[in-house]
């Protein structure tokens, strides 16, 4: 069993299983009853993205530093009891199951996902 982390709406992979979507706002017109069969996700849990206000920084990230101060501002978000519970619990999960976990952006290197990634590991999960 392994979690992975995904780009939403590319071919899911063999085994995959339930796909997250880690994102703030469902992709646009697209009809809710698509979004599984279209590999966008196939549960929507934006808990785990950034903030609306943080996410409009992380679409402005240009340099080294505004990056580190977005990774900084991610990470105490999902420090919240919530989210870490929540991180926990899919890194408890990815022993027992697999399923992924993901964004829309291209480039996961500048994605809250590849940070989502680093807190799933740091908490013991099995990453693919």
């Amino acid at each position: 069993m392994v979690a992975y982390v995904v780009r939403l709406g590319t071919p899911r992979r063999d085994g995959e299983g339930l796909r997250i979507g880690t994102v703030r706002r469902p992709p646009r017109g697209v009809p809710k009853t698509d979004f599984a069969s279209h590999d966008w996700y196939d549960v929507w849990y934006p808990n785990l993205a950034p903030s609306a206000e943080l996410m409009k920084q992380g679409q402005a990230v240009a340099t080294p530093e505004e990056w580190r101060v977005f990774t900084r501002k991610y990470r105490a978000e999902m420090a919240t009891p919530e989210c870490a519970r929540t991180i926990d619990l899919l890194a408890a999960l990815s022993h027992q199951a697999s399923f992924s976990v993901g964004c829309y952006c291209e480039d996961e290197a500048r994605c809250h996902r590849s940070l989502l990634r680093e807190l799933l590991v740091e908490r013991g999960a099995s990453i693919e």
